[in-house]
């Protein structure tokens, strides 16, 4: 499957962004879908999550300001982001269940 991502940029402090990752392929409603992201010189890590059954998970870092979900229709997953802050800032990538990466998107987080 091929994942693209879109929708970062560059927002202030305290300000709002929408990723969303368009998958092509087949079988998308029935793999579970994650976000992760990735500062130079650390390990990329999981940001959300969300299963075929749209149960969600989040890191303790974006827990109440992060949300998930997914269109199985479009076969989009997104992840709205609110009261973001510089500590956001990083490439952002989306991740399906078999593995498949998309080629990530930056996110900047700077007044």
């Amino acid at each position: 499957a091929q994942l693209v991502e879109s929708g970062g940029g560059l927002v202030q402090p305290g300000g709002s962004l929408t990723l969303s990752c368009v998958v092509s392929g087949t079988f998308f409603d029935i793999y579970a879908m994650g976000w992760y992201r990735q500062v130079p010189g650390k390990e990329r890590e999981l940001v959300a999550g969300i299963t075929s059954y749209n149960t969600t998970n989040y890191s303790d870092a974006v827990k109440g300001r992060f949300t998930i979900s997914r269109d199985n229709a479009k076969k989009t997953v997104y992840l709205q982001m609110n009261s973001l802050k510089p500590d956001d800032t990083a490439v952002y990538y989306c991740k399906n269940q078999r593995g498949d990466w998309g080629q990530g998107i930056q996110v900047t987080v700077s007044s």
